[in-house]
């Protein structure tokens, strides 16, 4: 067709080019470009999905009212925590995860527990009677639910203008396809457009959205990167090794992204984990731990995690140490063991070494430093920890061990749980007094020097 066109475009950030290009100029991807078919600009044409939100006259900031039930309980508490405290009236939430993690499944028994609200679940992926089945075996509430099968923008903009819904889920947006992108579903222009247009529709209407997505291979939402700027919330649905699933937000404009929802999937969908605080150490018999195991205190927003920090260290075959690690930054580990190396004499360089965390719990904090630290060393000579013994704190280069924040947070929670033993940080001397009974380190070989005379 005369009207069509063949473009390049950029699946980061929606850039297009007449050719195919190597690296993005504008944000300077590789290999980015996609070949899509599009329909020629028309100077004096009009699109018809083009939003009125700019339309409206301009007020003065100290004017505008907010409502008190601007945000409202999803009627989950895991999600309403990563949320910020429920769902705010408006804005756009995207979810992703990897395919069966229970996207669907959390999204529809949120809209049972919304029943009392006007909702609209939107699926391109199954039919209705496909949803019903599932809403069945779920045993949830299916009388306040409206569902929507069709993957039409145009259509779906109409019903949303017509029913205004409270309360909407789009299951999900790669199906969705507009009249006006002559490329198919799925595609950079596709999701682009629907996107932009089911959020601005939303703040119009006053109408909560969840837009689930789909993940590629690398786990990153599938589509172009400006739809994670285009909503309002990121959240990511994550898999632990034991079955477990993690919510996380990447992005939040209404809340904190410290926040984490934990759920075990059963029977019946979903259910919340309403004591994480030792999920992940399990029903180990805390009386003699193998060597490598070591315990932490970590911070997730308003909570407090005990892990357990996995090491174990082989004679490296290759004739150079090699570092595994999936649950803690590689660079983390490598850095941790160059420093026991230099200021501990513990020599890791010619190991192969492993780390793990236990319950597939990923960490990034740099309070773990300390622990992981004794966890290579108890790997590497074959001594045990305590097995009551707790320690979080960070390394400098310089091999001494710094503060982190929260520690009254921290050692409350390891009391709570019953571990006798607390290998801490420099304090302030009002938080020393808080812990009478705490062993402060100020340098790595002080602390391996304790846990040795101790064992």
């Amino acid at each position: 067709m005369k009207d069509l066109v063949t473009r390049f475009i950029c699946s980061g950030c929606g850039r297009a080019e007449t050719k195919w290009l190597g690296r993005c100029p504008d944000c300077g991807s590789w290999n980015s470009f996609v070949e899509e078919v599009v329909k020629k600009e028309q100077k004096s044409s009009k699109t018809t999905l083009v939003s009125d939100t700019n339309k409206l006259q301009p007020v003065s900031l100290s004017k505008v009212t907010v409502t008190p039930d601007v945000r409202f309980s999803t009627g989950i508490t895991e999600l309403d925590r990563v949320l910020g405290g429920g769902v705010m009236r408006g804005s756009a939430i995207l979810l992703g995860g990897e395919p069966g993690i229970g996207k669907s499944t959390l999204m529809l028994q949120m809209l049972s527990e919304c029943a009392a609200k006007k909702t609209l679940y939107v699926s391109g992926e199954e039919s209705a009677a496909q949803v019903k089945l599932r809403a069945e075996r779920l045993k949830v509430d299916t009388e306040g639910i409206t569902i929507f099968s069709d993957t039409s923008l145009e259509e779906l903009l109409m019903l949303m203008n017509k029913m205004k819904p409270e309360v909407m889920v789009v299951d999900s947006l790669q199906t969705l396809t507009s009249s006006d992108m002559p490329s198919i579903a799925g595609s950079v222009n596709q999701i682009r457009v629907c996107s932009m247009e089911l959020s601005d529709t939303a703040r119009q209407l006053g109408t909560a959205l969840f837009l689930v997505g789909h993940v590629t291979k690398d786990g990153q939402i599938a589509g172009p990167k400006v739809i994670e700027h285009i909503v309002d919330t990121v959240l990511y649905f994550d898999q632990a090794d034991t079955g477990v699933r993690i919510i996380r937000a990447a992005k939040n404009r209404y809340g904190t992204v410290d926040e984490i929802g934990i759920f075990l999937m059963g029977e019946q969908g979903l259910a919340v984990v309403k004591d994480p605080a030792g999920f992940f150490i399990g029903n180990r018999e805390r009386t003699t731990l193998p060597p490598g195991i070591a315990y932490s205190a970590v911070i997730e927003g308003s909570r407090t995690f005990l892990v357990e920090i996995q090491a174990l260290t082989v004679p490296a075959k290759s004739g150079y140490g090699r570092v595994y690690s999936e649950r803690i930054d590689t660079a983390q580990v490598l850095r941790i063991s160059a420093v026991l190396e230099r200021h501990a004499q513990v020599r890791l360089s010619e190991q192969d070494v492993y780390v793990n965390v236990a319950g597939g719990i990923k960490l990034s904090e740099v309070s773990i430093e300390l622990p992981l630290a004794l966890a290579l060393y108890s790997a590497l000579v074959g001594k045990s920890l305590p097995a009551n013994l707790v320690s979080f704190g960070e390394l400098s280069l310089a091999g001494e061990i710094r503060p982190v924040g929260f520690v009254d947070r921290r050692a409350k929670g390891a009391l709570d749980m019953g571990f006798k033993k607390l290998l801490l940080p420099p304090l302030s001397k009002a938080e020393a007094k808080l812990f009478p009974d705490g062993v402060i380190c100020h340098r790595i070989r002080d602390a391996i020097a304790l846990v040795s005379d101790t064992n």
